[in-house]
């Protein structure tokens, strides 16, 4: 199926060392394991001692890293965390990027707010303490104060009229429902925006588009001369993007049909025909969004990833992110999101207890 990618399974570097969802601890059970490219595939790059910098990687006087075959070579685990916001505080309105004081104010205020120790968000009884959590600390790569490049306001564009009635719609649904039970008398698909992670399909950080969230912000890329595969540590899916020209696909699909090519150095990732609304950035994009990925090597430890939402039934203009992946000398590690997890079928049990309580027997 996969043609010249195929994935393998290496035994664990260690026995009996498992991961949960920081890479930390135990719960979930996460069997360390490593990925190899078949004998038909190019081996992966040698792992780069990690570096991470307060400045924007400075380019332009180092060669490219390439392939044996000539390709710029993006392969390797790259991580993507940073503390770093989406979208502009609005406190910091009209400034685009920050002085070094600036940066260091910022990361110590930042590091106080996400404190889920200190600070635990209305309704998270029972959500992880701090030690779990790992969105970074610091501010990666180039000292902007959101990940958004455009608009210039560094602010994700209005919603267009309809899709603001939807989501109006939506939420007079929901109102007074938990944020992952589903409507009364629904079912899984009923979950709110957030059900595919719920239901451990698609992962909260990688989209696509990727972008940094609370623990396991790590990708995995893999060459060929024809293919390129992707594989994000939050949950199980792999990309596998064709690079020999094929046009897009009907089928829908959850991470959408990729196609990619190479503008120089850069290596494009036109995707289309997603299958459901996909929960990035903190929002929410339509089946009907065009999403447009360039990653460019930078040097031995950087990535430079940047993504295009192009996606007129939800917004009114295209917008821009761009983040900085730093190579990571570890492995990935396998995500068992609901292996031994009661988690869904009690929410599931929950919700049918109160529909029947509520005289609601349209529950399945």
């Amino acid at each position: 199926m996969f043609n010249e990618l195929v994935w393998s399974m290496s035994p664990p570097a260690r026995t009996g060392v498992y991961s949960w969802n920081s890479r930390k601890g135990v719960s979930e059970m996460r069997h360390r394991f490593l990925l190899s490219l078949s004998a038909t595939a190019v081996a992966i790059a040698a792992v780069a001692t990690i570096s991470i910098t307060a400045q924007a990687p400075k380019s332009s006087a180092r060669p490219v890293l390439r392939t044996t075959w000539g390709a710029p070579d993006l392969q390797g685990v790259w991580d993507f965390r940073t503390i770093t916001p989406v979208e502009r505080p609005k406190d910091l309105t009209g400034k685009a990027v920050l002085s070094e004081v600036e940066a260091a104010d910022f990361e110590k205020r930042q590091n106080v707010r996400n404190d889920r120790d200190t600070n635990v968000p209305a309704g998270n009884v029972g959500d992880y303490n701090q030690f779990w959590y790992d969105w970074g600390t610091r501010i990666r790569g180039a000292k902007r104060t959101s990940l958004i490049t455009d608009p210039p306001d560094g602010r994700i564009p209005p919603l267009t009229a309809e899709a603001q009635r939807k989501r109006d719609a939506l939420a007079e649904k929901r109102r007074g429902i938990e944020p992952d039970m589903p409507t009364p008398g629904g079912f899984v698909q009923d979950l709110g925006p957030g059900g595919l992670r719920v239901r451990c399909i698609l992962g909260f950080n990688s989209g696509p588009p990727m972008t940094p969230s609370a623990y396991n912000n790590n990708v995995q890329i893999f060459q060929t001369p024809n293919q390129v595969g992707m594989l994000n540590e939050m949950v199980h899916n792999a990309r596998i993007v064709p690079l020999d020209g094929r046009p897009h696909g009907t089928l829908r699909q959850w991470t959408g049909d990729s196609r990619g090519r190479w503008e120089g150095n850069t290596l494009v990732v036109d995707t289309v025909n997603f299958k459901e609304p996909t929960l990035a950035a903190g929002t929410v994009m339509s089946e009907s969004m065009h999403l447009i990925e360039r990653f460019t090597r930078l040097d031995t430890d950087t990535l430079l990833y940047e993504f295009t939402v192009e996606d007129p039934a939800t917004w009114t203009k295209p917008w821009t992110a761009q983040m900085y992946m730093v190579k990571s000398p570890e492995p990935m590690y396998e995500y068992a999101c609901h292996e031994g997890n009661y988690g869904l079928y009690n929410i599931l049990s929950g919700a049918l207890k109160r529909d029947e309580a509520a005289g609601k027997k349209g529950s399945r």
